[in-house]
């Protein structure tokens, strides 16, 4: 149990931390951590934590849309010079903190052929010479598509 101040108040069974909740005082008991064993609750206003709560996801939301999304298309066919094009733009857009999208665009029969265009991506990235992490694997759909990040 952690008191209004912030002061932690140890161990306490449910009904002696229930006598503490002063309705006309604004405090309410809430519940914190809930899968931690003893649960972690909070004396607190209920206002005050929604607000809180609401406060950290809209900043959330903000450093996403901040660094913004690229994408490099790239053909499964692609000549070794223009995949080293790619490249450099990728490596310019990690540098920037952008997230990038990596899309291997496929064509009539290379769709059914999917450890082929697997290979042509993990040969792609690993010309890459920024360090990066991979966001998920590698998806499906008309091409082979793959984010990543600067590390």
């Amino acid at each position: 149990m952690i008191g209004k101040d912030g002061e932690n108040l140890g161990v306490m069974e449910r009904d002696d931390a229930l006598a503490l909740v002063r309705p006309e005082e604004g405090l309410d008991l809430i519940e914190i951590a809930a899968q931690a064993i003893p649960p972690v609750v909070r004396l607190m206003s209920f206002d005050k934590y929604r607000y809180e709560m609401e406060k950290a996801a809209k900043k959330e939301r903000q450093s996403q849309k901040s660094q913004g999304g690229k994408r490099i298309q790239i053909s499964a066919r692609a000549a070794e010079h223009d995949l080293a094009t790619k490249i450099t733009q990728l490596e310019k857009f990690l540098e920037e903190g952008h997230a990038v999208e990596i899309y291997v665009r496929l064509r009539g029969r290379e769709k059914y052929n999917r450890p082929w265009a697997s290979q042509k991506l993990n040969d792609f990235l690993k010309m890459i010479k920024v360090e990066f992490k991979m966001l998920g694997a590698p998806k499906f759909t008309q091409g082979l598509s793959v984010q990543i990040i600067k590390k």
